[in-house]
């Protein structure tokens, strides 16, 4: 996977407006760490340049961008386009479908909808823990989305098994739109503090999260990190000398 490719030829750099939303529409994000694991995923990597939307979701992103494309893009983080889509169903009154998290966790996110967003109608469903699904399991999730038959899904299983799950069953699932978001969930259900908004507007969430959960976090953040670093030197060295 090509990162100075995949900026010029897949990474988003316009208007959320833009975003036509009446007809199918797979989101998915890129950042440091998702750009890493497709580089040795190859599967991962077709699935991310292959949906309708590739959200610039890191600073790291838009500074690779500008040094290997001289492209210059806006950040949108998951949350920005969870918070875009929420607002514009709520003007629309139409139906949204959370997949993903605990059952704990959605029934806090489907209160704070409510709260928020009446005008949404709101359902969801909390698959089981695992690394991979059963066909038991993948039919179960399908069922549960295409009674309810939503305008957008939000799935929420981590990546790249979000990511992956969406692409295999895109054409099976009954949304509109279709959107990647991972730790969104438990950032609005508030299971997980997010950055305050002058390290947002800094580039430093990555820091304010390693921070909080230097466990989890660490082997993503300071080796993942790196190894980005490294890719993108490599390719602007790359197209120097050739």
């Amino acid at each position: 996977m090509n990162l100075t490719q995949t900026i010029k030829n897949s990474v988003f750099s316009a208007s959320l407006a833009t975003i036509n939303t009446e007809t199918k529409c797979i989101i998915n994000t890129i950042n440091a760490y998702s750009y890493c694991v497709a580089k040795q995923d190859p599967h991962f990597a077709e699935v991310l340049t292959n949906g309708d939307v590739l959200l610039p979701d890191g600073t790291s992103i838009v500074l690779a961008a500008k040094l290997l494309a001289n492209k210059k893009i806006t950040k949108i983080a998951g949350w920005d386009i969870h918070q875009y889509l929420l607002e514009q169903a709520n003007k629309k009154e139409q139906k949204v479908f959370y997949l993903g998290a605990s059952n704990n966790t959605l029934e806090i996110i489907k209160k704070k909808l409510s709260q928020e967003f009446p005008n949404i109608k709101v359902a969801a469903y909390s698959p089981p823990y695992k690394t991979v699904f059963t066909q038991q399991d993948n039919n179960e999730m399908l069922a549960q989305v295409n009674a309810f038959s939503p305008d957008i899904l939000f799935v929420g299983m981590t990546a790249p098994k979000q990511e992956k799950w969406v692409y295999k069953h895109k054409n099976t699932v009954n949304a509109n739109v279709i959107c990647s978001i991972g730790a969104v969930f438990d950032f609005y259900a508030g299971n997980v503090q997010r950055a305050p908004k002058w390290m947002l507007n800094l580039g430093l969430e990555w820091l304010f999260r390693l921070l909080k959960e230097p466990k989890r976090m660490w082997r993503r953040y300071l080796i993942g990190n790196t190894q980005f670093i490294y890719y993108v030197f490599k390719e602007k060295l790359h197209a120097l000398f050739k």
